[in-house]
């Protein structure tokens, strides 16, 4: 799937709307293979952008867990480490 596309559920403080709005333009962009639609395509794409953060919004909202929230900060430090470990440190 899409790296850029982040898990948004079970954080503390939650997913905000521009979270979720931003992974579902990620995700309509990657099924349409379009980075920005032609103004012929725009309506479509940008219908779906809004239907995939209902559903999204909407199943973000309705899970429930047992675990307690992650911590955004220490996910990012994680993730930040395996790509280290992946790719070398980062550059300047």
């Amino acid at each position: 799937m899409c790296r850029s596309i982040k898990t948004l559920f079970n954080f503390a403080p939650p997913a905000t709307d521009d979270e979720i709005r931003s992974a579902s333009l990620q995700f309509v962009r990657k099924l349409s293979g379009l980075t920005a639609p032609s103004k012929t395509n725009e309506a479509a794409f940008n219908r779906s952008v809004d239907e995939v953060f209902d559903v999204a919004r909407r199943l973000v909202d309705s899970l429930i867990t047992t675990s307690p929230p992650r911590n955004r900060e220490e996910e990012a430090a994680k993730a930040k480490a395996r790509a280290a470990e992946r790719f070398g440190p980062a550059r300047a």
